[in-house]
């Protein structure tokens, strides 16, 4: 018979095996604190790990906008900042101080 990771000459019922299965109420409490730890620990990070990509995704959507931008203006083709200002390049100078009066 094979043994528990698959040895061949260890026998699951052997005598020279002894089960260290006497721990005390304290070491049980003491390895749960540790497990309550390394939880706390995980769940920060996947805290974080959602965060950082949330505000990657942000990022990407960021540059996509900005690479369509820039690929309308260098196609020739006016971008809403670039329709404002031609907008306002209209009017002369003295017009738009008339219309700031008004």
């Amino acid at each position: 018979m094979s043994g528990p990771n698959g040895d061949p000459t260890i026998s699951i019922d052997d005598p020279g095996i002894e089960e260290e299965d006497d721990f005390s109420e304290e070491e049980y409490a003491s390895i749960n604190s540790m497990l309550d730890q390394i939880n706390n620990c995980l769940d920060d990070l996947e805290d974080r790990n959602d965060s950082l990509n949330g505000k990657l995704h942000e990022l990407l959507e960021s540059n996509r906008q900005a690479r369509v931008e820039f690929r309308a203006q260098l196609a020739g083709a006016p971008t809403k900042d670039q329709d404002v200002e031609e907008d306002s390049s209209l009017s002369s100078p003295k017009e738009q101080d008339e219309d700031i009066e008004k």
